[in-house]
């Protein structure tokens, strides 16, 4: 069976993402795209718009010295809008290690992101990895 279009957007948006592929991911968001980020950490939040989003990702990369990995296990869809990911992330931050499972929900308008909420799997571990 074919995947859904909404699965390949965001599968598409993965592959971006883990290549550095910022003008891809421009291109697969609304220009008033959010993403949410759960926490207390600097970079935890409500990121709204392209550019603070890819802002955003961009410091992730730059905190975790190229070291961050996400390697996308799940895509589930629902046909209506909402697509839910599964993915492993690891990465170094200031001599402290992150391996776990974590997830985003995306909204998806028409061919475009509209909206991530992220999960993760230990809110608490994440606000220690990032400070």
């Amino acid at each position: 069976m074919a995947d859904h279009p909404h699965a390949l957007l965001v599968r598409k948006g993965y592959d971006a993402f883990v290549r550095g592929d910022m003008d891809t991911l421009r291109g697969l968001m609304s220009s008033d795209v959010t993403h949410h980020v759960p926490g207390t950490h600097p970079l935890s939040g409500d990121f709204k718009g392209q550019d603070a989003v890819i802002d955003m990702y961009g410091q992730l990369f730059a905190q975790t010295n190229g070291t961050l990995r996400i390697d996308l296990h799940t895509v589930l869809v629902d046909g209506r809008g909402h697509v839910v990911t599964l993915h492993h992330v690891t990465a170094e931050h200031d001599g402290k290690h992150i391996d776990e499972t974590g997830g985003i929900v995306f909204r998806v308008l028409g061919d475009k992101i509209t909206d991530l909420d992220e999960c993760v799997e230990d809110i608490d571990r994440a606000n220690e990895f990032w400070s």
